[in-house]
């Protein structure tokens, strides 16, 4: 079982940076590719970023591609996401997800929000 707590989210102007952070319970977050999500009212949700259980690949959408970073610290079983350049287009609901190596399971967070506006 994993248990997923996003942080980080808030108000900012564009061109600004924000980092979000999803810490992980449980002892398996080593095992897991992890992903940020966002979803905006009336859309569906769509992958942002991913990265593989070792931190060795890492995937974007076109869309963030240049301006964001996905990370994992696997000995304090936390993922990361660094957005710099941040444009309106980047207001959303942030999710954090898992997905066990092995079993296949996903897991998710509460989601975060990020808002960017001036």
């Amino acid at each position: 079982q994993v248990q997923l707590v996003e942080s980080g989210g808030g108000l900012v102007q564009p061109g600004g940076s924000l980092r979000l952070s999803c810490a992980a319970s449980g002892s398996i977050f080593s095992l897991c590719t992890m992903a940020w999500y966002r979803q905006v009212p009336g859309k569906q949700r769509e992958l942002v970023a991913t990265i593989t259980a070792g931190g060795g690949t890492t995937n974007y959408a076109d869309s963030v591609k240049g301006r964001f970073t996905i990370s994992r610290d696997n000995a304090n079983s936390t993922a990361y996401l660094q957005m710099n350049s941040l444009k309106p287009d980047d207001t959303a609901v942030y999710y954090c997800n898992a997905k066990h190596g092995i079993t296949e399971r996903y897991y998710w967070g509460q989601g975060t929000q990020v808002t960017v506006s001036s």
